[in-house]
């Protein structure tokens, strides 16, 4: 199994006690498409999954969830948080075995979520005054944090005129830098475009494209996603998606490979590790 380089009370006093400069984006990869992101007066979690839910929900299935990468914090771990993003239901982004204990050990957490999940959050016991639902497509402001919620499609968009889209990415805009992290998407008609208006500095991008097999909704591969880098003006892409489960992962050093030949910039990171980045 793949160790953190970092885990439990060194990473969390690593994450506490970073302060980026004005425009520096400190990032933690969390494993499969979970982060911790800091700018000078921020900290976003988005899209964790810290536990063994899956891997016990589909033990005895066709597709059993062999976890590859060993979990660098548990959901309790977490305390102080303040704005967690989910992107979409799937539990390895909305973790039923991680949000409720961090809702527990933070207090003032607030869950950002397509409004499309207001009662499946509700049934993992967050309270709806700790919710910050949005439809897609909108634009709002967190603290010192702006959001603007982006349609994702995995692999439909699924708009719903009342509830919006189900499947979202965030382009968030935190201490003078601009990141966008898809969530789990192919690479659909509009979205190059939307992303190129936001023109991010870093892309939090999925690699494994179709690897799950039939009945598993597909992302963009490596290759897409260094396509779409090169077509909204060449971001640091950050590939995430991989190397969480065995029957859905892809081989990261095919998706480098393919950003060096196009020297498109990328960043593979470890589990656990800190990655400060420059403008």
């Amino acid at each position: 199994m793949i160790q953190p380089v970092q885990r439990s009370s060194a990473l969390l006093h690593d994450i506490h006690t970073t302060i980026p400069q004005d425009g520096e984006i400190a990032i933690w990869w969390l494993g499969q498409s979970g982060y911790a992101i800091k700018g000078r007066s921020a900290l976003v979690y988005i899209d964790l999954y810290l536990s063994e839910h899956l891997t016990r929900k589909y033990a005895h299935s066709p597709k059993p969830h062999i976890r590859m990468t060993e979990s660098p914090l548990r959901g309790e771990d977490i305390t102080g948080a303040r704005w967690v993003f989910a992107s979409h239901k799937h539990s390895d982004h909305l973790d039923p075995g991680t949000i409720p204990a961090l809702f527990a050990a933070s207090p003032e957490a607030q869950l950002v979520l397509p409004y499309a999940l207001l009662d499946h959050a509700a049934a993992l016991g967050v309270p709806p005054d700790r919710m910050i639902p949005t439809r897609g497509d909108e634009t709002f402001a967190l603290g010192d944090v702006t959001v603007h919620s982006l349609p994702s499609a995995h692999p439909g968009l699924d708009y719903d005129p009342d509830s919006g889209y189900p499947f979202l990415g965030f382009a968030l805009e935190i201490g003078g830098a601009r990141l966008y992290h898809s969530g789990d998407t192919i690479v659909y008609d509009g979205l190059a475009e939307r992303l190129g208006a936001f023109q991010p500095q870093i892309v939090f991008l999925p690699i494994n494209g179709r690897a799950g097999g039939e009945g598993t909704p597909p992302n963009m591969n490596a290759e897409e996603a260094v396509t779409l880098a090169g077509q909204i003006g060449h971001p640091l892409v950050i590939p995430h998606h991989y190397d969480m489960f065995t029957f859905n992962t892809a081989d990261v050093s095919h998706f480098a490979a393919l950003a060096e030949v196009r020297q498109q910039p990328y960043r593979v990171l470890r589990p656990g590790e800190h990655f400060l980045f420059h403008p």
